[in-house]
């Protein structure tokens, strides 16, 4: 029986949530990553403690907590882009520089006795814009460290290594300030960000070299706000992680106060249930692949809500400390389930060329519905008490577990890869630059009358495909002398956003566009037309003014033809 058991656990260990550390380099970073996240947290407790040793305001020592997070609603979209932009790995080098210097500067300032409040709010704020530039970056390489299979699993992974360090990290921070002071837990952060970084200089990362080069930050951005809104899947998961954020604000928010007002404890008391509830979060994490495959990732968040929904009305009811600690085990699981789940959807929904973009929306939307809910629930409590705040807080949890029926979580098993294939450049006899634009595409079609209504509704996909890799303007229209034929009409900034955007096509969208091809009639090919509009905008007005942009690409020539 023993020897079967161990064979189970072997299996599992091979194809379950322990899979992605059978690869080296995940295994190095998630373990640094660990560490990195404990002296983060170590730190924190260092800098409130030391906040309240210099000012009496609880104004001042709650800030501590804002300057750490503030950064990731402030800089994750240009975080995002530029981890779509750059080599990941340098960028997190960077990043990490960043969040080490604020370190070691914050450590020495502590041990010279110069810290003010001020300056210590100031290099939180550095420390804290560290992380949060490395947090898209290192998010977004997972795809790179371990096998598409064992994406879901490595995204759990990384949920448990937070959660590992926020169950410990506080206690032994607290251990760390009673026993050598602030100093020592600003040295520790400083120390402990080391092996990451040593990790991330030793990696050999494999880079594929784009032909094209990289967007301007500022239309990365818009790339990425563009991307995101025409995707119904990734806008879907990021609206679901908003409202359970803003629902579940409340356990963050009010525990304190539960300890105190409800339980009538002292702050050990406080210890006992940020381990509860961190101990539930690492449960909830080691079990998101089992979830996922029993289930589906959507009756998977249904259960976790309802299962934290149900933890938060106990420990609102609860008098009994070992009563609510248990009922915040219960809701640490359920949150950190349902919250890995919605990060598992963003990485799976979004291809390689956004990924950092579209996971720096969502570190967006669970800080901005914690940050909203936290506010919320404060202000619930002081009108109808902490216990009715809770109250209210698991109903809103329950009541999100509806929200299935109308904004249904997609349902993929693997990400969503680029197509291998690259298009052939279209033919140019017209002199172009990478800023000539901007340009208009027309693709016309024959398609049987009798077909016109599916051929439409194939085309309303066709247009998000279009308008989340870099078109706008786009247009179907249908000619009234002749009602076969039908003309699609879409616009790229400029030339090389059009090359962008016929790169960007994935495996599933390329599947898409042939869909809408075999609509059409006749032995000809579908007619495609590629126009320059304003064209006078591409002449050069003398002839001996440079024209450096001609050969900034490689062009592509062996591969199929397309739109």
């Amino acid at each position: 029986m023993m020897t079967e058991t161990l064979k189970v656990a072997s299996r599992d260990a091979r194809s379950g949530i322990l899979s992605p550390l059978r690869h080296a380099i995940f295994r190095r970073i998630w373990t640094a990553s660990l560490l990195s996240n404990l002296g983060l947290l170590i730190m924190g407790v260092g800098a409130a403690w030391s906040m309240t040793q210099m000012t009496a305001s609880a104004d001042m020592v709650a800030l501590v907590q804002t300057a750490l997070m503030l950064p990731v609603a402030l800089i994750s979209a240009p975080a995002g882009a530029v981890a779509d932009m750059f080599d990941r790995r340098k960028v997190g080098v960077i990043a990490l520089s960043i969040a080490l210097a604020g370190a070691l500067c914050l450590t020495a300032l502590a041990w010279a006795g110069a810290a003010t409040p001020r300056l210590l709010l100031v290099f939180c704020f550095i420390i804290g814009s560290g992380m949060a530039l490395f947090g898209p970056a290192w998010q977004a390489s997972v795809a790179e460290q371990v096998p598409a299979e064992s994406l879901p699993s490595a995204v759990a992974l990384n949920g448990i290594s937070y959660n590992i360090a926020r169950s410990f990290g506080p206690a032994i921070g607290g251990v760390i300030v009673a026993s050598a002071g602030a100093v020592a837990a600003f040295g520790t952060n400083a120390l402990l960000y080391l092996p990451l970084m040593i990790v991330l200089l030793s990696w050999r990362r494999v880079i594929e070299p784009s032909r094209l080069p990289p967007e301007r930050l500022a239309r990365a951005v818009i790339s990425g706000v563009r991307y995101i809104l025409h995707s119904p899947s990734v806008r879907v998961t990021l609206g679901r992680t908003l409202i359970t954020g803003i629902a579940g604000g409340s356990v963050s928010a009010l525990m304190p106060l539960v300890s105190r007002d409800l339980l009538h404890a002292g702050a050990e008391n406080y210890g006992v249930m940020l381990g509860s509830f961190g101990m539930g979060a690492v449960i909830g994490a080691l079990n998101v692949e089992r979830l996922r495959a029993r289930w589906g990732s959507e009756v998977a968040v249904r259960l976790c809500v309802v299962v934290m929904a149900s933890g938060v009305a106990v420990a609102a009811l609860s008098c009994v400390p070992v009563l609510t600690s248990f009922a915040l085990l219960f809701a640490g699981a359920g949150w950190t389930a349902s919250v890995t789940l919605f990060n598992v959807a963003v990485q799976l929904a979004a291809p390689r060329w956004v990924a950092g973009r579209a996971l720096a929306a969502y570190q967006a939307a669970i800080a901005g519905g914690i940050a909203v809910g936290s506010w919320i629930w404060g202000t619930t409590a002081g009108v109808v008490g902490v216990r009715g705040a809770l109250l209210a807080s698991g109903a809103a949890l329950l009541a999100s577990s509806l929200l299935g029926k109308w904004m249904r979580l997609p349902h993929v098993n693997l990400p969503n890869q680029q197509a291998l294939d690259p298009l052939a450049d279209p033919e140019v006899r017209l002199p172009l630059t990478a800023r000539s634009g901007p340009i208009v595409v027309e693709i016309e079609y024959r398609v049987d009358p009798k077909r016109a209504r599916l051929f439409y509704a194939v085309f309303q996909h066709v247009q998000l495909s279009r308008q989340r890799n870099g078109a706008y303007g786009w247009s179907i229209a249908r000619d009234i002398a002749d009602p076969e034929l039908w003309t699609e009409r879409f616009h790229c900034p400029t030339w090389l956003d059009y090359l962008r955007q016929r790169s960007r096509s994935t495996d599933s969208e390329r599947a898409l566009h042939q869909r809408a091809l075999e609509f059409h009639l006749g032995p000809e090919p579908v007619r495609i037309r590629r126009m320059l509009e304003r064209p006078v905008g591409s002449v050069r007005w003398k002839d001996e003014t440079p024209d450096r942009s001609v050969t900034d690409h490689s062009p592509v020539t062996a591969m199929g033809a397309g739109p």
